[in-house]
């Protein structure tokens, strides 16, 4: 069964976290959970509760297909832990799928992978992604260096079925 992984801090956008964690397991992937610390218990925006099966430590980025990072305000929590953005930038390197959605570029910005990448994001990531030296376009989902990017909760559709669509390539 292929692997998706989830990542995690408080403040998430719960719908972001949730929609991609079930749409994954209905195309039968096991979906793991991590944030900076094992066992933590991460609250959403909207109070919904999320443990971490796993801390950076224990994830070997090879035994996943696809990394997942929902948006709120935990990207921009887990940008200030290396390991976190170690891990990001090690599934970047191994070609394992990313798809980060509203805030989510933010891990990708710290994990310097959107210089010249086509991208989207929410609005009060733009000046951060142009900074960055990504390409904006304001698009439902926009696919690029293996990267899938998203704007809001309305686009998780696209979102979903993008990064699927590249997990099966």
């Amino acid at each position: 069964m292929p692997k998706a992984l989830l990542f995690m801090a408080d403040g998430f956008e719960d719908a972001e976290a949730l929609y991609p964690y079930y749409r994954f397991q209905e195309a039968g992937f096991t979906v793991d959970v991590v944030g900076a610390e094992k066992g933590a218990v991460y609250k959403g925006k909207h109070g919904y509760p999320l443990t971490a099966g796993l801390a950076p430590a224990d994830v070997d980025i090879a035994a996943y297909a696809a990394v997942i990072i929902p948006g709120g305000q935990a990207p921009d929590r887990m940008r200030t832990n290396d390991k976190l953005v170690d891990l990001v930038r090690a599934a970047h390197e191994r070609g394992v799928p990313i798809g980060a959605i509203c805030h989510g570029p933010q891990m990708l910005i710290e994990a310097d992978l959107v210089r010249g990448v086509n991208v989207t994001c929410y609005k009060s990531v733009l000046t951060d992604i142009l900074n960055a030296g990504a390409i904006y376009h304001d698009l439902p989902a926009v696919v690029d260096a293996g990267i899938v990017t998203s704007r809001a909760p309305a686009d998780l559709p696209d979102f979903c079925r993008q990064l699927l669509a590249l997990v099966k390539k």
